[in-house]
């Protein structure tokens, strides 16, 4: 297996650390917009080469590919980069993973009420191509949209005999201080996609079709395990939504994020302010003259890079899927199947806070199934498509246990 890793941020830093400790692959090509971050990124293994990489062109994207003999591409950059390199992958002939499906854009009449172009609907509309030609392209493999989907399938098809609602819940009890030690703002994830995922109309499936609510709406107060406690979580746009029940029968499924009052304002804020525009605007250069920007790119810019914020933050993450209906004993069930991993020990132990690493962590084990050939398929196909148990077991053995709670 030769792998493409495209972006050498936060998560393909961390997707770098975690591959370094494997032995199924033969080389990981490292890319990134920025030469020096790829170098970095890649200096953590011998086997790893940096190269600079324009994701946003799908004829670079399959070049690279071409020049490497790349089997796999793995896509580790914001999701608005994710049809080039979802196309130069097809192109050079490689299999292909992301963590973020392709984006959705609002239906412009009714965008909280109906769905426009929901996420993944372009990737999707080409399965069959891929399907034809033998590739396979596995979308949504990070935490969530991934091991959520893994634990969903899992919960199917050995705990549940009949679903209500697959509930993907996630929260976290994380800090970030300064070096006053004073609380501050700073993101642990993207700024850019978080911006995107909370502020477009929340889908949620329920009596066999997609619908879409206002964002933020049905709050409830969440209480996840190992120590995290009770987080209120709201509904936010997000891929499980429209992966789980293709493959999954299921009465309602959602998607719900501990956001905080304080994120949830100052997303609020950006909106009335236009900051969440990705529509460039002309603004007065330093330098004399005018550029275009846009206000999104320049906001997540002058945030801390969620990179950096590990040393400066405590506490655990949580992810994982609420799911209620009827066990296989006929019985009412509400379970809640999760993983929880905290910063202090991917600090220790990967150099990675725990957020990028938790994403990253689930391409590197999906890749080597596929590699041992213990997953395999063609098409465009989401991570309930296949077996869970040999996934959530190697998960297990990378030192990251997956757990169970009856709720």
């Amino acid at each position: 297996m030769r792998i493409l890793l495209v972006g050498a941020g936060g998560v393909g830093s961390a997707f770098c650390a975690i591959a370094a400790r494997r032995d199924f692959f033969e080389t990981v090509v490292v890319t990134d917009y920025s030469l020096e971050r790829a170098e970095r990124a890649a200096a953590t293994d011998a086997r790893y080469v940096a190269a600079q990489l324009d994701a946003s062109s799908a004829e670079a994207v399959a070049a690279l590919c071409r020049e490497h003999a790349i089997t796999h591409v793995m896509n580790a950059v914001d999701p608005v980069f994710d049809m080039p390199v979802f196309e130069g992958a097809f192109a050079a002939g490689a299999d292909y993973l992301d963590m973020a499906m392709s984006l959705s854009r609002p239906h412009p009449e009714s965008p909280y009420e109906k769905t426009g172009v929901k996420l993944g609907d372009e990737q999707l509309a080409v399965a069959g191509e891929w399907e034809a030609a033998g590739r396979l392209a596995l979308v949504g493999i990070g935490v969530e949209p991934g091991l959520s989907d893994v634990l969903a399938r899992y919960a199917a098809d050995h705990l549940f005999s009949e679903i209500d609602e697959l509930g993907t819940r996630d929260g976290a009890n994380l800090v970030v201080t300064d070096e006053d030690g004073d609380e501050v703002f700073a993101p642990s994830f993207s700024m850019w996609t978080t911006i995107e995922e909370c502020l477009n109309p929340p889908v949620v499936w329920e009596d066999g079709a997609w619908h879409t609510t206002a964002p933020f709406s049905e709050p409830e107060v969440f209480d996840f395990p190992e120590g995290i406690g009770p987080v209120e979580c709201v509904n936010v746009e997000h891929e499980e939504v429209l992966l789980m029940p293709r493959w999954i029968e299921c009465r309602r499924a959602t998607f719900k994020y501990g956001l905080g009052e304080e994120m949830i304002g100052i997303l609020k804020v950006l909106h009335q302010l236009g900051l969440d525009s990705t529509e460039p605007v002309r603004v007065k250069a330093a330098s004399g003259g005018h550029c275009e920007v846009s206000p999104r790119d320049v906001v997540a810019a002058v945030l801390p890079d969620p990179a950096g914020i590990g040393p400066r933050m405590t506490g655990k993450t949580c992810a994982g899927v609420w799911v209620t209906g009827r066990g296989t004993d006929g019985e009412p069930r509400s379970t809640y199947l999760y993983h929880v991993v905290d910063n202090e020990w991917t600090m220790r132990e990967y150099g990675h806070q725990c957020v990028v690493w938790q994403t990253a962590v689930n391409p590197v084990v999906a890749l080597e199934l596929l590699a041992t050939g213990v997953w395999k398929g063609a098409g465009v196909l989401g991570p309930e498509a296949f077996d869970a148990v040999p996934f959530l077991d190697l998960l297990s053995a990378y030192g990251s246990p997956w757990g169970i709670r009856e709720m």
